[in-house]
C-alpha cells in the first residue's frame, strides 16, 4: 500500500551493535532525542535539525513554512502546523484514570504495580472456547493403559526447550525441538527461511548461540508469568486486555517455538478458522520466490533483535527498558449507534498534510492508523510486507494481538495503547530490510504505557477498483473509519493512503472518507502521502475549498453518492472526483 510512512520515530544516541556499522556502510549514526539523522521516507540524509520550515533534510521540505505558529488557521496554500495538533501528552490526566473497568482483563496485580513491582495477577485457569488455550494447560491424550499416564504435551515441550537452554544450538536443533511436539506436521512444515537467515544474515548479527537459550528460558516461564485466563477478543464484544511487556515477550517466545495448541489449523470449520495464525511456523517456511525468502530473513532479523532486547538484563537506557504495560482493546459500535451520514452537520477539522513526513515518525503521540487486514497483522508471519506487516516488525509486541483477536467485522476496530518500538527499517515490499536498533524514549502514562496508540482498521479490498464507487461501499468505509476514530482521548489522527495500492483504493476518495469520519469523531488529522507531492497538493487544495465554503459532512456525503451515480453511467470516461466536487461547490455558491 502507499501512504505507509514507515519511518522510525526520533532516535537517541545508542551503542551501535557490531554489525550496525556495516548496515550504514561505515557512516557514523549521530542522533539526539528529537531527530533521526536520516529522512527514511526519501532515503535522504538529514543535514540540519528539523524546524517548522524544514524537516532537516537537504532534499525535501515539509510544507509547514507558511503555517502560523500562533495556532490559528493557516494561510491559503499552506497546511495546518503539525505542532498544533493534539497528542496523548495533552491528555495525560485522562490516560491516567484507573484501568479496571467492565470487560477489561488485567494480567498483572495493579496494587503491586502501583508500588513499583510487576507481579502476575492470580486467577483460575480455564480450558474453553472463550479463552486462549495456553500450552501448559493442554490436557494429555487419553491412554488405553489406565495404570500409566502419558506425558502431557507441555511435558514434551519442556523437555525439548530445556535442551535448547544449554546453549551452542544450531538452527537444526531449533527445528528438532519444534518438531518434537508438532510431529503431526513433520511432512508439512519446512524451515528454509530460518536456514536462509542462518546462512546469509547470522554472520552480521552473530547472536543466535546466546539468544536461543534465553528465548527458550523465556518461553518456559509461561506458567509463572500468565496466572489467569486470557480472554479471546471476540466479535461484537467490547473487551480489553492489559498485560506487561514481559508477559508479551513470553507469549511471543512460545509463538516462536510454535507451542500454542489448536492453532495450526485454520481451514474453514476448524476451531480457530476465524483467528489469525500465531505460531511462527509459516514465517520459517520455504518460498518458491527467492526474493520472498530473503524478505523473511529480514523479518527474522527484526524478531531476533526484539528478543535480544527483551532478554537483555542490562539496559543502558532505563527509559527504553521494556518494563511497562500494553493495552489491547476491541471496540464494536452497533449499527443503531453509527452516524447517520446524511444528517451530519459538522464541517471538516484541521488538516496537516505532508508528502515527506510519516505516520510512525511525525505522528508520534497521535492515533496512528494501521492499514490493517481484518485478520490482525495480515501476512506478518507469511511473506507479505505492506504497511501493517512493516509496522508490526518495527513494533513486534503488536504480533501478540493475533493470539486473541478474532477477525474484525465491519463495525469493529482494535486499539493498542503503549507498545514500544524496537527497530527501524527501510524500503517497502521487495526492498524491505531491517536497518538497526531503535531506543524508544517516548514518554509513558502512570501505567507505564508509552504515549503511542495504534488503531487497526481494515479497508475493503477491491479486486475491481470500480467497486469502490457505490453508496454501500462508501458508507461501509465511513463507518469503519469512524469506529476507529471514535472515542477518547481526542488526539489528532495520523494516517495516509488507507486501503490504497494493493487494495486498489482511490487515494482521493479514501482521504475524503477519513476526513469526514474524523470530523464526526471530533479529531484533527495529519495526513502523509508517502512522497506523493501531487496528491498532497490536490488534497490540501480540496480541503481548503471545502472548509472555506463551510461544506458540511452531510453535504459532502450527498455529493459522493451523486458522484457514484454518475460514475455508474460514465465508467468509460468518469469525471475526476475532485473536479466533480469543485463543480458542486461552484453551484452551491451560485444558489446562495
Amino acid at each position: 500500500m502507499t501512504g505507509y510512512g514507515i519511518i522510525s520515530p526520533p532516535l537517541i544516541l545508542l551503542d551501535v551493535l557490531p554489525f550496525f556499522d556495516e548496515a550504514f556502510e561505515g557512516e557514523a549514526l549521530l542522533v539526539d532525542e528529537e531527530l533521526s539523522t536520516f529522512c527514511h521516507s526519501q532515503g535522504h540524509k538529514r543535514t540540519k535539525p528539523r524546524t517548522l520550515k524544514n524537516n532537516g533534510c537537504s532534499k525535501c521540505t515539509m510544507n509547514t513554512s507558511a503555517a502560523s505558529s500562533s495556532g490559528t488557521k493557516p494561510k491559503p496554500g499552506s497546511t495546518y502546523p503539525i505542532k498544533n495538533l493534539k497528542t496523548m501528552q495533552d491528555f495525560a490526566t485522562e490516560l491516567n484514570q484507573p484501568l479496571l473497568t467492565k470487560g477489561h482483563t488485567i494480567l498483572i496485580d495493579m496494587t503491586s504495580f502501583q508500588s513499583g513491582v510487576t507481579v502476575s495477577q492470580q486467577g483460575t485457569h480455564v480450558w474453553d472456547s472463550n479463552h486462549v488455550k495456553l500450552p501448559h494447560l493442554n490436557p494429555p491424550p487419553e491412554s488405553p493403559n489406565k495404570s500409566q499416564s502419558p506425558s502431557s504435551h507441555w511435558d514434551v515441550t519442556c523437555r525439548a526447550l530445556r535442551k535448547l537452554t544449554k546453549g551452542n544450538n544450531s538452527i537444526g536443533d531449533v527445528q528438532t525441538a519444534i518438531m518434537s511436539y508438532n510431529f503431526i506436521k513433520k511432512d508439512k512444515w519446512t524451515f528454509d527461511a530460518l536456514y536462509y537467515y542462518g546462512q546469509h544474515l547470522h554472520a552480521k548479527d552473530s547472536n543466535l548461540h546466546s539468544l536461543i537459550p534465553k528465548m527458550a528460558k523465556l518461553a518456559l516461564n509461561l506458567p509463572d508469568l500468565i496466572k489467569q485466563p486470557i480472554p479471546l477478543l471476540r466479535q461484537q464484544q467490547n473487551q480489553a486486555i492489559t498485560m506487561s511487556q514481559h508477559q508479551i515477550s513470553c507469549l511471543l517466545a512460545n509463538a516462536f517455538f510454535c507451542t500454542f495448541p489448536h492453532r495450526n489449523d485454520t481451514k474453514p470449520g476448524s476451531e480457530y478458522a476465524n483467528y489469525p495464525t500465531i505460531n511462527f511456523s509459516s514465517l520459517f517456511a520455504d518460498e518458491k520466490d527467492p526474493a520472498k525468502l530473503a524478505q523473511k530473513a529480514q523479518k527474522l532479523r527484526a524478531i531476533f533483535h526484539y528478543f535480544n532486547t527483551v532478554t537483555n538484563k542490562t539496559h543502558d537506557q532505563d527509559l527504553a527498558k521494556p518494563d511497562g504495560l500494553v493495552t489491547f482493546e476491541r471496540t464494536s459500535i452497533q449499527k443503531s449507534h453509527l452516524p447517520k451520514w446524511k444528517n451530519q452537520k459538522k464541517t471538516l477539522r484541521n488538516l496537516h498534510i505532508s508528502s515527506a513526513g510519516s505516520i510512525e515518525h511525525d505522528g508520534t503521540g497521535m492515533l496512528q492508523v494501521d492499514f490493517a487486514s481484518n485478520f490482525i497483522g495480515g501476512e506478518v508471519l507469511g511473506s507479505g510486507l505492506a504497511q501493517e506487516e512493516m509496522l508490526f516488525y518495527m513494533t513486534p509486541e503488536l504480533i501478540v494481538a493475533r493470539l486473541f483477536t478474532e477477525k474484525l467485522a465491519d463495525n469493529e476496530c482494535l486499539k493498542i495503547t503503549g507498545p514500544q518500538m524496537y527497530c527501524f527499517t527501510s524500503g517497502y515490499n521487495r526492498t524491505f530490510s531491517w536497518v538497526g536498533p531503535y531506543i524508544d524514549r517516548v514518554k509513558r502514562d502512570i501505567w507505564k504505557r508509552r504515549y503511542r496508540q495504534i488503531v487497526a482498521i481494515d479497508a475493503l479490498d477491491f479486486k475491481n477498483p470500480k467497486g469502490q464507487y457505490t453508496k454501500d461501499n462508501i458508507k461501509r468505509e465511513l463507518n469503519k473509519a469512524y469506529v476507529g476514530f471514535h472515542g477518547n482521548p481526542k488526539t489528532a489522527i495520523a494516517t495516509g493512503n488507507w486501503g490504497c495500492d494493493t487494495f486498489n483504493g482511490d487515494p482521493k476518495l479514501k482521504a475524503l472518507i477519513q476526513l469526514m469520519a474524523a470530523a464526526v469523531a471530533e479529531r484533527d488529522m495529519a495526513y502523509f502521502t508517502a512522497g506523493n507531492k501531487e496528491l498532497a497538493k490536490e488534497l490540501q487544495s480540496m480541503h481548503e475549498a471545502l472548509t472555506r465554503n463551510n461544506v458540511t459532512v452531510d453535504k459532502l456525503y450527498k455529493w459522493l453518492k451523486k458522484f457514484c451515480e454518475n460514475y455508474a453511467r460514465e465508467q468509460h470516461s468518469p469525471t475526476d472526483l475532485y473536479k466533480f466536487i469543485r463543480e458542486k461547490i461552484s453551484h452551491k455558491k451560485k444558489i446562495f
